[in-house]
């Protein structure tokens, strides 16, 4: 906690785990941290209308460097996708998340953006309110991330592989319905197909397990490193925060590509999951005929 003297007063700056409410729209809401997400949706649809009007044949410095960069980031996401067509359809939710998590991780690195706020009075004395707030070190704002990357994946997947294909990887009706037929030639399906089918029940708690790990470890990374930098300019305020605030530079880098690329296997995997046994299961089939 920092403490700060003004009017005979002390004014104290706490670094709280939730996000201070601004002002209300209604009945709605708005904090610090979500001012913060709205900042940097801003900033990002300025730097894309800015990059797309400058588009030329010939590139530009701005536009050979936005081009780079998505080119690199295709050859990525191929690695993951092993396909290029899928890798278009992907990459552009992909790196949207990336650029959004980035520029809140990033931003709630500047210390003027953090010193813009206003004093809230109360019995227990006066208290800073800054008005931005590292989005990404509010849990809400990396839960609801969290939320888009996995209900996306799992939209993309019902898209490609089928909206019954895709269920019967959580509730496998298909196997069960199968254990009558199979009876004859395959007795061990009476024990096999129900453990398939159980299987199928535990990736339900493992899309719910996604969720979890995905805003906590967000949250936590950039939580503690905002913890750390405001611990450390309270014990030393000149320059040695400088080596921790660009350490903090490259784990906001390295968390925003860990969200990212998880996001893009959650999508790759969604789509391939019934691959595999659907082509098995007409070559079975076919064998049958």
């Amino acid at each position: 906690m920092v403490a700060e003297t003004a009017s005979n007063q002390d004014i104290a700056h706490e670094v709280t785990l939730f996000a201070e409410p601004i002002f209300h729209i209604g009945n709605f809401t708005v904090t610090n941290s979500l001012l913060n997400s709205w900042l940097a949706v801003f900033l990002l649809a300025v730097l894309a209308v800015v990059i797309g009007r400058k588009v030329k044949r010939v590139p530009a410095l701005l536009q050979s460097f936005a081009e780079t960069i998505i080119e690199g980031g295709l050859k990525m996401a191929d690695s993951v996708t092993n396909s290029r067509a899928k890798s278009e359809k992907i990459f552009p939710i992909v790196f949207s998340v990336f650029l959004f998590i980035l520029v809140n991780n990033w931003m709630g690195l500047l210390p003027g953006l953090g010193s813009i706020g206003f004093i809230e009075h109360a019995e227990g004395g006066s208290v800073f309110v800054p008005l931005f707030r590292g989005a990404t070190a509010d849990l809400n704002t990396t839960l609801a991330l969290a939320l888009f990357s996995v209900v996306a994946a799992n939209i993309f997947g019902i898209i490609s592989v089928g909206a019954w294909n895709y269920f019967n990887k959580f509730v496998n009706l298909k196997v069960l319905g199968a254990i009558p037929g199979s009876l004859k030639k395959e007795p061990t399906a009476v024990l096999v197909n129900p453990i398939t089918f159980f299987v199928g029940l535990i990736e339900i708690i493992g899309e719910i397990a996604k969720v979890a790990s995905l805003s906590f470890r967000l949250f936590g990374n950039i939580f503690a490193g905002e913890v750390l930098l405001s611990s450390i300019a309270v014990i030393f305020a000149f320059g040695l925060p400088i080596p921790f605030m660009f350490l903090e530079v490259i784990v906001g880098i390295i968390q925003a590509l860990i969200f990212s690329m998880l996001t893009l296997v959650y999508f790759t995997v969604a789509a391939e999951s019934h691959g595999g046994m659907e082509t098995h299961g007409t070559e079975a089939h076919s064998q049958a005929h």
